[in-house]
């Protein structure tokens, strides 16, 4: 239910941001963006100050973006990006804009503690409440966020039904498996993306947060042996 709500929140909020495009000024769209991307970034820095161990922090994102340049994620989710705006969005946009607008929104609302420790909670305890605030902040951002760059947000509601459903669905299977110190290193990992991205959003660095993806498993894959 959590996922299906943060869902539908996505698709609202950015078909709202879509429709009153045109009565937002540009100014006001790029100064509360930036100001979006700088909370993205303090988000990112929080999550990644609770590691307790840098050492696989940086062995995590170190091997798990090679993993994700090797396989090129990046290119690879901006291709299904276009091939869904062919198939589904006559877009007056360029394909580079809705890819782009696809692949932020994506990082944004799937990448972080919130996705990740709410979806458990939701498959594991039947609590949807976290989810149900991320819903909210998804929101916001994806109203703002399809403000400026169109119909590619709203798609990034797939991703999180995906990515979140999925978590739900194999909870029982990986209740086990993870432990608070492995979740805890998960979403530190993943906060660093978070950095990445706001800094992206800012026009200060080009990295392609997407190939660093691969870097949240790490933690899982070797913390599960020791």
């Amino acid at each position: 239910m959590g996922a299906i709500v943060n869902a539908l929140a996505i698709v609202i909020a950015s078909s709202l941001g879509m429709l009153v495009k045109a009565g937002i000024p540009e100014r006001i769209t790029k100064t509360v963006m930036a100001g979006l991307a700088l909370s993205i970034i303090v988000m990112g820095v929080d999550g990644a100050m609770t590691t307790e161990n840098l050492t696989l922090m940086i062995i995590s994102i170190t091997l798990g973006s090679f993993i994700g340049e090797w396989v090129d994620l990046d290119r690879r989710l901006n291709d299904f990006a276009r091939h869904l705006e062919k198939r589904l969005v006559k877009s007056e946009e360029g394909d580079s804009k809705f890819a782009e607008a696809f692949v932020t929104a994506t990082l944004v609302v799937c990448v972080g503690s919130m996705a990740i420790i709410g979806s458990l909670q939701s498959g594991l305890q039947g609590d949807h409440t976290t989810l149900y605030i991320k819903s909210v902040l998804d929101a916001i951002f994806t109203f703002l966020l399809a403000s400026t760059q169109g119909a590619g947000v709203v798609l990034s509601a797939l991703a999180v039904l995906a990515y979140q459903g999925g978590i739900i669905l194999l909870a029982g299977f990986l209740e086990p498996l993870l432990s608070d110190v492995i979740i805890n290193e998960i979403v530190a990992v993943g906060s660093l993306m978070l950095i990445a991205l706001g800094l992206n959003m800012l026009d200060i660095t080009k990295i392609r947060v997407m190939n660093m993806v691969p870097a949240m498993l790490i933690p899982a894959v070797v913390l599960s042996f020791l």
